[in-house]
Parts: C-alpha cells; structure tokens; sequence
C-alpha cells in the first residue's frame, strides 16, 4: 500500500505566520494547502512566497470556485499552485473550466464535495472531465454539528474511480489511521497541527502513525 500524502492547512490569515508555521511543519508533510479564509486574506502573493520557498512541495490553493471556473483558476496555476479546489455544487460547467485552466499549466484539479448532495455522480462526473483528486471534505460547521468524513470517504471509495481520494475534517492522531484504512490517498490535516503545542511535533506524530498504517 503507498502511502497517503499528508496535506498541511493553512488557515490563518496572518501572512507571516502562516510562512512559520510552513517552515515548522514541511519536513512531515507532502502538500501545503493554502486554506479558503487564508487565500481571500492574503491573496496570490502568498502562493508566490510558498512557491518559491518550498519547490520541493505540492502547493494546493483552496478557492473552492463557484464560478468562472477558467478565468478564476488560472491566475493561480500561473503562479505556481498544482492543484486548485472546485466546489462540486458549482456545476459541471464551472468544474470544466478549472480544468481547462490546469490542463494550461500542466497542473490538477481537486472537486469539494461539501454540501453536494449526490457526490457518487458528480465524482464519477468529475473524473469523466478530467479531474484528478475527488475531496471528501466535512466542514468546519458540520464537525461542530458532530459529523465526520467516514461515511462519505468509504461511499466514493466503493465506486472504484481512477481519482485520487483526498479527506478533510478534524483528522486527528487517534483517527488518522482510521482515514488509511479507509482507502484515503490524500489526508488533510489542520488545527491537529497548528493547534498543537508544538506544531512540528504533531506533524511528526501524525507522519509516523500514517507511515505504520501503510506499511
């Protein structure tokens, strides 16, 4: 079994330290994930930063587009992200153009299935366009509501899609194993890491116990 990659969020709006928290955390993570609330803050600058200081890593930029799939994406690929999100209740049009800008920039697309209601269609959909990462994604509001990501993760999972699996929502040390077993190829990971108190601590635990899950 591979191993999964570890996807970092980065969710604070403060540019600075959200560079530090990066430097603390990426000898344990494979993907930094430039979050929704950090993005809008911050803007493309910080893609540009974390680009050039982390070649060697996968940079995901959460836009989560709604719309103007194409024209909101590309910006973004060109300088320097390798995968962007696209809502999945944005509609098939909306996913293609994010796909259109990637293909551009020899890049990937992630579909966010928060919120859709049928996510078997639009993954399988989604993968049909040229998708290349379906993202089981339990938000913030839900977690509080007390819902997590396993249902959803072990139904796209059974449709047997050529697409990697990508899993966010309060993933911590005591579950991410759980994740792994479960058939997850990306695992998302954010206040397990940034609100511990030693963040490059956490990472390290969190990549060990992925590690012996694999294995």
């Amino acid at each position: 079994m591979a191993r999964p990659l570890i996807q970092m969020a980065l969710d604070s709006l403060d540019f600075n330290q959200t560079v530090a928290l990066a430097d603390q955390v990426a000898p344990y993570v494979d993907i930094f994930e430039i979050g929704t609330p950090c993005i809008k803050f911050n803007g493309i600058n910080l893609v540009k930063e974390l680009r050039q200081r982390f070649p060697d890593k996968l940079l995901l930029v959460d836009l989560k587009t709604m719309d103007a799939g194409e024209y909101e994406a590309g910006a973004f690929y060109a300088a320097g992200a390798d995968i962007c999100t696209v809502l999945g209740v944005s509609g098939l049009a909306t996913i293609a153009g994010v796909i259109k800008a990637a293909k551009k920039h020899g890049a990937e697309v992630q579909i966010d299935l928060i919120n859709v209601e049928d996510k078997a269609y639009i993954a399988r959909e989604s993968v049909k366009l040229g998708a290349q990462i379906v993202g089981i994604h339990t938000g913030l509001d839900a977690q509080a509501a007390g819902h997590t990501p396993f249902t959803d993760l072990n139904d796209v999972a059974r449709l047997g899609l050529n697409v990697r699996i990508s899993v966010a929502g309060g993933i911590k040390q005591s579950t991410v194993q759980q994740v792994v077993e479960a058939g997850a190829n990306i695992i998302v990971v954010g206040a397990a890491i940034y609100g511990a108190a030693c963040p490059a601590t956490s990472a390290r635990e969190i990549r060990e116990l992925v590690e012996a899950a694999a294995a």
